[in-house]
């Protein structure tokens, strides 16, 4: 014990004896959360408080028996899928579906062995027939307690288990039916996956996503190309009799029952094979594959005859020029040989003129006052203006047109230098000479 100092005198404590309390403030308080909802739970059902505790332990008590569920029985079935096995005829017990009669129809080929035990308990414990004839059920379904025997017997035995998935065709996935419209991933992923469970080298590849390399799409695809199967078709073949008196008859339903297998297996190795082919020919990828193939062919193909198309260019680019140049030429000479006719006209247009002019300019005149030997200058004038070069022509059209009244002057000059270069003698043209 820890003893305390005695108090002292000088101690002391000041009280506020004029301090007042607050006013008090009402303020309302409302559940939240979980709280809320008991609080809404007692208040809807009209609990009191000790009904709802009792509740909540059941609850409690209910979790806690679920939590301790095996989570193997939350994949068996829970009731029979198939009501017909009740009535099943138990000697035709192989044609029964025998993991529905095992409460297996979900997990099927995927169920382990403890699976298949601790299933095989729990039918049993459910209608085994003392079990029945407690409950006042009779003996009417003891055949199907039967048919549970016969598929706990099978599906224990790894041979027997394997004859009877090889023909457990509930197992099978149907692809989707061609023209439908479906995802390609979603509908053939499950179907291979189903089928993979027949082949005896495991792992076996995934169909994969629509983002697979190509390398991966052509080992799943070559995979399925060489496919080997386990599967036989043994779970269906006819009971060969154990009457070993009758040996013929006995190798004839032998030879019977292979035959049956090999049409069995041969027909499903061709389903397989059109199974493949079909997805190969739906497969987005394959079909990207070959439009990239296609485009890459196309761009080797461009590069490779980059050269001759090069040559095939420049050829067709000297072809154009050519041909440009040659119709530029033949327009220019067109036009020359145009302008050429224009200016022959023109001229001889003038010359024409010139000559009006030359010829015209006596009677202009008046004859230079000899009107008398008017048609003796008129035949002058014309043999003086066929003899005149073109040049000449112009030149003496020019000056009469620029003087009139020079006219006989610009003429006589003109016979002068024909009489002189001897082009007209003087006799022909005496007037003017």
């Amino acid at each position: 014990m820890i003893a305390l100092p005695s108090l002292t005198t000088d101690i002391t404590v000041k009280v506020n004896s004029s301090a007042k309390k607050t006013e008090p403030v009402r303020r309302p308080i409302e559940p939240v959360g979980k709280y809320f909802l008991h609080h809404a739970q007692r208040t809807l059902r009209n609990h009191t408080w000790s009904e709802f505790e009792k509740i909540q332990a059941k609850e409690n008590v209910k979790t806690v028996e679920e939590s301790n569920v095996d989570p193997d029985e939350l994949l068996f079935d829970e009731e029979l899928t198939d009501e017909t096995l009740l009535e099943h005829d138990p000697r035709d017990w192989k044609t029964a579906d025998l993991y529905a009669a095992m409460g297996l129809s979900k997990l099927r080929y995927r169920a382990t062995d403890n699976q298949i035990i601790k299933a095989h308990r729990k039918q049993v414990l459910k209608h085994h027939p003392d079990k029945k004839s407690a409950s006042g059920a009779g003996l009417e379904q003891d055949g199907f307690f039967k048919i549970i025997q016969k598929a706990y017997e099978t599906l224990t035995d790894s041979n027997k288990r394997a004859q009877y998935d090889s023909c457990d065709f509930n197992a099978d996935i149907e692809p989707p039916k061609k023209g439908s419209k479906y995802d390609f991933f979603e509908s053939f992923g499950p179907v291979f996956e189903s089928e993979a469970r027949f082949s005896k080298k495991q792992p076996v590849p995934q169909l994969g996503a629509a983002d697979a390399s190509k390398e991966e799409v052509e080992k799943f695809y070559n995979f399925w190309h060489r496919f080997d199967s386990w599967r036989t078709f043994e779970f269906l073949d006819e009971e060969v009799p154990d009457d070993s008196s009758n040996r013929d008859h006995k190798r004839y339903i032998e030879r019977k029952n292979k035959a049956a297998r090999d049409k069995k297996k041969t027909a499903d190795n061709a389903r397989l094979v059109k199974l493949v082919e079909r997805a190969m020919n739906e497969d987005p990828r394959i079909k990207q594959f070959k439009e990239d193939e296609k485009k890459e062919k196309e761009r080797k193909k461009w590069e490779r005859e980059a050269g001759a198309r090069a040559e095939a260019e420049a050829k067709a680019k000297a072809e154009a020029e050519a041909k440009a140049k040659a119709e530029a030429d033949a327009a220019a000479a067109a036009s020359a040989k145009a302008d050429k006719k224009k200016s022959k006209e023109a001229a001889k247009a003038a010359k024409k003129k010139n000559k009006r002019a030359i010829r015209g300019a006596p009677k202009e005149a008046d004859y230079f006052g000899d009107a008398d030997k008017a048609t003796t200058i008129d035949e002058q004038v014309g043999l003086i203006i066929d003899s005149l070069s073109d040049e000449q022509l112009v030149d003496v059209a020019n000056k009469i047109k620029a003087d009139a009244g020079s006219a006989k002057e610009v003429l006589s000059s003109a016979a002068k230098e024909l009489a002189e270069a001897k082009k007209l003698p003087v006799s022909v043209i005496s007037y003017f000479a």
